[in-house]
């Protein structure tokens, strides 16, 4: 016989589970006692809430389901932020956590929380595991649901009898294959809807691709570029959608949205064909949603049927998995409309109005980011904080590949990054990572700089550091008469702090110590902190403001 704990390490293998971010508690011990002699990596984060923004990096990163794991109680408690991360941009992870007793459920016991009720929103799904002989059925079904159709993080809540309970011989069957019922996404697309489709594109003048973070977590880039390219359509891409297409590609516009470039946005404006492929029109992106794409037929493409008209009426709904349904157009595609003149005014637009910022001696934070563009070419993998310094990495770092631009985005967590950067790290130890922060976001986490000193963890951090909670501010000082209520921080060390961690960092004060310092850190191996003091009142322009259309943008040259 073996125990409820050793069954559920060996699911974990079978699912292939290599690394898991965690921290123990009485009620996860049997499980830590298993994972002592595991071959499963485990890394010991400072905060739970670490330990899920690290799968979620994982997650991103590979491609593959990153898994966290907490005690009950608090431990599950505070992964609930990185839950809810991960449901809103359908990232998939796995969230173990430990639960007392079954038959102290609901008596309020030291260290219960009711994990399940608490995260029911914000889980594709999830379990309260209440017999040992149902943890391989339940370990197979939970990663089957994180990462199929539209991903999400799966809970399974595990009560320690449940975990030091033995499964007899014989028992906990695991199936060949799981198979839910009332669970079948579709991937295939309607085929008379993809004619249809087809049959837009080829009387198209102004056609254009509104690509989002579906395209990436379906593995659809090379389809799209492919798609673009034989159908000459420029693409527009969402925040999760940066490294769809190479941000330096003829066709590519950049991103749309609150603080999209203009050229993006004066083309949703002004096309007559809008090719939404994974994404979810949501707020940040549309504006003002009666003016989004006011003169376009929409078409719009992703596997969760939800999604679909949800915020916007859509004249060819096509239901199925990005990669199958663009391969299907592709194959489909007979002949498509001449954009030649939609891409001279397009191309019009981007010399007319491109990403600018002062050019002067004053260390701006467009400067910082356009450096570490230029160092690392598109090799690297880049996560961020939520924030300014969100905004800029977005607009001034040139993303060549998917999976290298890791954010938070539907739920905007401060102190995302850093952590989520460590989970990116053992998923792709080959590249260079590099956390563009905020002084505010960093704090928000900086305990994680325990966890990359006692790994030697390679993670490189840039903190724009301009003593204030830079976004806020900003809106104060734009829309509040600036009145900066409780948005200005004390100067903080950053480099004396990430010392007695262990780690070494620099201070930046001016603009020519920008590129030496980039390169010091790394060339470093090991951690670093790179703190940049930038021009305190930055804004981030483009900005659309709440309830304007996305072509009524401020802070740019007027048309």
């Amino acid at each position: 016989m073996k125990t409820g704990a050793r069954t559920l390490i060996e699911a974990l293998q079978r699912e292939g589970v290599d690394t898991i971010f965690g921290y123990p508690g009485g009620s996860v011990l049997p499980i830590y006692d298993e994972l002592y002699s595991s071959s499963i990596r485990h890394i010991l984060v400072r905060h739970e809430q670490a330990a899920a923004h690290a799968a979620d990096g994982y997650a991103r990163a590979s491609g593959r389901v990153g898994v966290c794991l907490a005690t009950s109680g608090p431990g599950a408690c505070n992964l609930v932020t990185g839950i809810a991360t991960a449901y809103m941009d359908s990232i998939p992870i796995v969230a173990l956590t430990g639960q007392v007793p079954t038959g102290l459920l609901g008596n309020d016991a030291f260290q219960e929380s009711d994990i399940t009720g608490i995260t029911m929103p914000v889980t594709k799904h999830n379990y309260l595991v209440k017999d040992a002989a149902d943890i391989d059925r339940v370990v197979q079904e939970a990663f089957y649901i994180a990462r199929t159709g539209r991903p999400g993080p799966v809970l399974i809540d595990l009560p320690k009898n449940v975990t030091t309970g033995e499964v007899k011989s014989g028992g906990g069957t695991v199936p060949g294959k799981a198979s839910l019922r009332g669970y079948q996404p579709t991937y295939q697309g309607h085929v008379r809807q993809i004619d249809k489709a087809l049959d837009l594109i080829a009387r198209a003048e102004r056609p254009l691709i509104y690509a989002g973070g579906g395209v990436v977590l379906s593995e659809a880039s090379a389809e799209l570029l492919e798609f673009a390219e034989t159908a000459a359509i420029p693409v527009t891409t969402t925040l999760m959608g940066l490294g769809a297409v190479p941000g330096d590609h003829p066709l590519c516009l950049g991103m749309l949205g609150m603080h999209g470039t203009q050229s993006a946005n004066y083309a949703v404006t002004e096309c007559d064909l809008l090719i939404a492929v994974g994404v979810r029109f949501d707020d940040r992106v549309t504006g003002r949603i009666e003016t989004f794409a006011p003169n376009a037929a929409i078409v719009h493409i992703d596997i969760d049927p939800a999604e679909i008209g949800k915020n916007k009426k859509v004249d060819v709904p096509i239901v199925g998995d990005v990669k199958a349904v663009l391969q299907a157009l592709l194959r489909r595609m007979q002949k498509h409309s001449d954009t030649a003149k939609w891409m001279n005014r397009i191309n019009t637009w981007k010399m007319q109005y491109p990403l600018s910022y002062s050019d002067d001696d004053r260390l701006h934070p467009q400067y910082v980011v356009r450096e570490l563009s230029d160092i690392l070419k598109g090799e690297g993998i880049i996560t961020s904080e939520v924030g300014q310094n969100q905004m800029w990495a977005a607009l001034y770092y040139c993303f060549k590949k998917p999976r290298t631009w890791i954010t938070s985005g539907g739920l905007g967590t401060m102190g995302y990054g850093f952590p989520a950067a460590i989970g990116a790290h053992f998923a792709r130890p080959d590249l260079p990572v590099v956390d563009i922060a905020g002084d505010g976001s960093f704090q928000m986490n900086i305990q994680e700089l325990g966890t990359v000193a006692h790994y030697h963890i390679p993670v490189k951090v840039v903190i724009l550091n301009n003593m204030y909670l830079g976004m806020v501010r900003q809106w104060q000082e734009l829309f509040y008469d600036r009145r900066y209520s409780y948005t200005e921080l004390p100067p903080v060390d950053f480099v004396k702090i990430a010392n007695a961690y262990g780690v070494e960092g620099i201070t930046v004060e001016e603009k020519d110590g920008v590129r030496e310092a980039i390169e010091t850190a790394l060339a470093t191996d090991g951690p670093f902190i790179l703190d940049f003091r930038v021009e305190r009142e930055e804004n981030v322009f483009p900005m659309v403001p709440a309830g304007a259309a996305i072509n009524e943008m401020i802070g740019v040259r007027q048309r």
